[in-house]
């Protein structure tokens, strides 16, 4: 009898055509095929769609993939209907309903395997109860760090997907993300409520990628270097297409029409376009005619396209975490690429600026007193009718509730008060100080984009120990080591502060080692975030209790 392994590898050959999978993509498979809900972190490119494609064939009954864009899930469903492969269908808004029926009678008749859905589909509990009837046999959930209110591009439609698993007798779940650092992690485990699962890892070490920063005193004069840059980069016989991101839909514009008088086929790509000529630069960057998009950091999520040759950013991101998905999108093929960073430490007040959101205190209060008052559990939609809150307001409030343990979930989609004993207005205390947490990390997130950009030692180390992974050596190949500035990084063995150690801060309280380098070292704090600490001045003054692991 053959093997599960040799069963996952005949799938993959006679279906798809793959000649071999990944080990990594084997890790994954494995688990979830023996009942385990899976997170698999794999690097942009490494094949994470075969993860769920495989085994679903596999299952009996269908496998509903939640994927946020329509433009992703077309994406997956062109490269599903290219293979020998069941049908796939997505239901979205976009459809008229005869497709949206047709999608779903494909689904119900054991015609289509694998059903595309957007979070906010999930979000309706006529969608869910419609689902319920189906037997899901495999709940994907793709771009998974959206879940993560750490992650750089959270979605709060993503933080009711976990009750979605549970309303469906929670089947095998696979989360699948590019770029997940250790909170990011831990809060998908968290959220989607995943059980007796499986971490698959891969490194996040891309050496093909060239790292350099470029200071900029002056904003004009930031702005020449960039365009000089790009112009610079796109002379390369062997480089035909690139990408700038710009920290404003203003900058979009005016880089691409900059860009353009050079007679560079440039074109700006940001959320207040309208769909069609998203759809335009997105198609026109995948054939070719577009040779370098401008975009915000709307664009880029799915982009399948492995000759990237460079990826700019005229401003420094929000964090590490959306800088290294964005620059992941350079050098897919293997080769060499060129990675820009243009940096003001003024750019990153405006990042603190963009990322500040104040608790919506007198939507909580409202959603707090409605739920508090009533005997039986609302369903979102019957709070929506009750409240007059935009969604958006209402979704979070909902969230921030539920994250302070004030507000729950059932079996059945519906929202009820957990404590009648606990007053409307503790409960919105406890919500205000989730969301002053959420904005702690958040700065802490933003300044560890600083450190990066500011460091002289080695970059990739940088990058590396910020998603807790160790490169011992200076990489010879970003900017700090061309300049003789990086140096070696001490042994993970050595002193009490080794990378992955858990210590204790008198004011921070527990926090987790994530690098260590000459001079200094980096902790996660559990409430804090991110903190560099200067190595001299925590051994003079007992900064840090090592503590044991399970402490």
């Amino acid at each position: 009898m053959p093997t599960m392994t040799t069963r996952l590898q005949q799938v993959a050959a006679e279906t798809f055509g793959w000649d071999a999978l990944h080990p990594e993509q084997l890790a994954a498979m494995e688990p979830l095929m023996e009942g385990h809900d899976v997170l698999a972190v794999l690097p942009t490119g490494a094949g994470k769609s075969a993860i769920y494609q495989v085994p679903a064939l596999l299952l009996p009954g269908p496998t509903l993939v939640v994927s946020p864009l329509l433009a992703l899930q077309e994406d997956q469903v062109d490269g599903i209907e290219s293979s020998e492969a069941p049908e796939a269908v997505a239901v979205n808004s976009a459809q008229r309903t005869a497709e949206r029926r047709h999608a779903w009678r494909a689904v119900e008749e054991g015609e289509a395997e694998y059903l595309f859905l957007s979070p906010e589909q999930l979000a309706k509990d006529e969608v869910v109860d419609e689902l319920a009837g189906l037997g899901i046999s495999l709940f994907v959930v793709d771009e998974a760090h959206c879940v993560s209110a750490w992650g750089h591009d959270f979605r709060p439609e993503y933080l009711r997907l976990g009750g979605a698993i549970a309303r469906l007798g929670h089947p095998p779940v696979v989360a699948l993300t590019a770029t997940a650092a250790q909170p990011v992690r831990e809060d998908i485990v968290e959220r989607l409520r995943l059980r007796d699962h499986r971490e698959v890892v891969a490194s996040f070490d891309r050496p093909n990628l060239r790292l350099t920063v470029e200071h900029a005193s002056e904003d004009r004069r930031k702005r020449e270097q960039v365009v000089v840059r790009v112009r610079t980069l796109m002379a390369d016989p062997g480089t035909r297409s690139g990408l700038v991101y710009t920290a404003s839909r203003k900058d979009a514009e005016l880089y691409a029409g900059e860009l353009e008088q050079f007679g560079i086929r440039a074109a700006a790509y940001h959320a207040g376009l309208r769909a069609a000529e998203r759809t335009r630069v997105h198609e026109g960057f995948l054939d070719g005619s577009v040779e370098v998009v401008v975009a915000t950091s709307a664009f880029g999520m799915g982009i399948d396209k492995p000759d990237v040759r460079f990826v700019v950013h005229a401003s420094a991101p929000e964090s590490l975490d959306s800088y290294y998905q964005q620059i992941g999108r350079a050098g897919r093929d293997g080769a060499p690429a060129e990675i820009v960073l243009f940096y003001r430490p003024e750019d990153l007040n405006l990042q603190r600026f963009l990322t500040s959101h104040k608790a919506p205190v007198k939507a909580l209060a409202r959603v707090a007193d409605a739920l508090h008052e009533r005997a039986d559990p609302l369903r979102p939609a019957e709070l929506g009718r009750e409240l007059d809150l935009s969604p958006a307001k209402r979704t979070r409030a909902v969230n921030l509730l539920e994250q302070a343990g004030a507000v729950g979930t059932s079996e059945d989609g519906r929202l009820e008060y957990l404590d009648p004993q606990m007053g409307t207005g503790e409960a919105v205390e406890r919500a205000v100080g989730v969301a002053e947490t959420h904005q702690r990390l958040t700065r802490s997130r933003i300044e560890m984009m600083r450190g990066y950009a500011e460091t002289t030692g080695c970059r990739r180390q940088f990058l590396l120990g910020y998603f807790g992974e160790e490169l011992t050596s200076p990489c010879g190949s970003c900017d700090t080591c061309e300049a003789g500035t990086a140096s070696e990084q001490p042994g993970e063995d050595e002193g009490p502060y080794r990378r992955g150690s858990v210590v204790e801060h008198r004011e921070w309280g527990r926090g987790l080692v994530m690098s260590l380098e000459q001079d200094r070292l980096t902790v996660l704090f559990d409430d804090t975030g991110y903190k560099t600490l200067a190595l001299q001045a925590v051994e003079q003054n007992d900064l840090l209790t090592p503590l044991e692991p399970s402490a």
